[in-house]
Order: structure tokens, then C-alpha cells, then sequence
């Protein structure tokens, strides 16, 4: 049976946009992302309002008495498929006797130990404004690490995830719009050294902001990528 589960949201409350995105190689919620087999996880209730815009309390009940079950049946690790379950990381990891790695905002504190401290890690999100304190310090990252929150919210083709939800992508200007913030916010902020990305959507994107930027870029697929290797369930030698 599959290993990592990955809890994702509930059919029907996915933006059209994001169900592009799903489609592409590198997604989180694309089984031919992974070199492993997953066990895609629909969470009721789980949606935009619920995980990003207004993080849900009953939403995380469901989803320990999930991982509960999960944990159960056999499963040997737990992760998401939204980023923004980072609010939820300390309490999902306390309910259950497996790894539970909710958000690729975990690989922060690493990248920046990678770094050094007088660079910074650059995070790009799918809305700074909604990504907060408690995200952060749910993930490990501390006061001295400051990192540099890159939000997409501003750019317009993207922005129709939250503005209109059942409008599809242009996939080109979406595109353009994730790699100019990248390259606006190292242009402005030139010590950053590593760049994660917050959200599940963007891993199809990385390899065309390093190889812009030439520096690492984190994501989904290295973090589950190091977890599964950690669990001998995908080996290098």
C-alpha cells in the first residue's frame, strides 16, 4: 500500500485554475509527480476559506481524526497538499506516532542554515498577506531568520484563484507572473541565497526560476522527496 498520504482538498471546492495547475508534472496532487506511490486524501470542507483565508478549526479536527486513521491503516507519513496547513503542523504532528510535514515552509530553517546568516531565503507564496506569524513559527522559523515573504496575490492572472474562482488560467501569463516575482524579489532583495515555495502549485515552475536565478529553490517535491528517502520508500543506491 501507499506510504505518504497527502491530504488534499475536498472535489468541488478546487478553483478552476487550480485545477489546471494539478495537471501539470511537479503538482502535489499529480500522482506522476512522485518516483513513489501516494495516497491522495479528500479532506471535507477543505478549501480556500477553510486552509488560507480563514484557518479553520473544525477543518483540523477533521483532519486528525483522519490521520489518526490513517496512521491506522499503515501509513507511515502524513503530508498536505496546501501549503497554508502550516498553521496546523504542531497540533497534526502531536495527534499521531508518524512523520506529519505539512508545508514546504518546514525547509526554511534549512535553506537558511545552507545560506548562512548574512544571505536570506526568499519565500514565494500564493498570498503574503495571508501567510502569518503563527505559519512561521509553526514551521521552525524564528526571529533571527527573517525571511523574504514574495506574495502572488498582486499578479492578475493569478490572483483569479481568489477573485474568480471559476475563470481558467492563461497558463503562459501565469507563468510569467511566478517567475517575474521571483526575479523582482531577488533583484530588490540581493542577499537572498535560497528561494522556498510556499505553495503546492508552484514545484512545476522551479527548475525555470533556478535556472534563471541560479540559486536553490525548495518545494513540495524536495521536502517529500527527503521524507521518502528517510523512510527507504525511494532509494539512490
Amino acid at each position: 500500500m501507499e506510504k505518504i498520504a497527502i491530504l488534499r482538498w475536498e472535489s468541488g471546492h478546487v478553483p478552476q485554475g487550480l485545477m489546471q495547475l494539478e495537471q501539470l508534472p511537479g503538482n502535489s496532487t499529480n500522482l506522476a509527480s512522485y518516483p513513489f506511490p501516494v495516497k491522495l486524501v479528500e479532506v471535507k470542507g477543505a478549501n480556500t476559506d477553510t486552509v488560507i483565508l480563514h484557518p479553520s478549526q473544525k477543518l483540523l479536527e477533521d483532519m486528525i481524526q483522519l490521520a489518526k486513521e490513517l496512521e491506522k491503516e499503515g501509513v507511515r507519513a502524513i503530508t498536505t497538499s496546501c501549503g497554508f496547513n502550516a498553521i496546523f503542523q504542531e497540533a497534526l504532528a502531536n495527534a499521531v506516532d508518524i512523520p506529519v510535514f505539512t508545508s514546504s515552509l518546514l525547509q526554511v530553517p534549512f535553506a537558511q542554515a545552507l545560506v548562512g546568516r548574512d544571505r536570506a531565503v526568499g519565500v514565494i507564496t500564493a498570498s503574503a498577506s495571508s501567510l502569518s506569524e503563527k505559519h512561521l513559527r509553526a514551521c521552525g522559523i524564528t526571529d533571527e531568520m527573517h525571511p523574504i515573504v514574495m506574495g502572488l496575490e498582486n499578479a492578475p492572472e493569478w490572483s483569479k484563484i481568489f477573485d474568480h474562482p471559476d475563470d481558467s488560467f492563461d497558463m503562459d501569463l501565469v507563468t510569467e507572473e511566478i517567475l517575474n516575482v521571483a526575479r523582482q524579489g531577488v533583484k530588490d532583495h540581493p542577499e537572498i541565497g535560497a528561494i522556498v515555495l510556499e505553495c503546492t502549485d508552484l514545484p512545476p515552475f522551479a527548475r525555470r526560476i533556478r535556472e534563471e536565478l541560479d540559486i536553490p529553490v525548495f518545494d513540495f517535491n524536495s521536502m517529500i522527496g527527503h521524507v521518502a528517502m528517510a523512510l527507504s520508500l525511494v532509494k539512490l543506491y
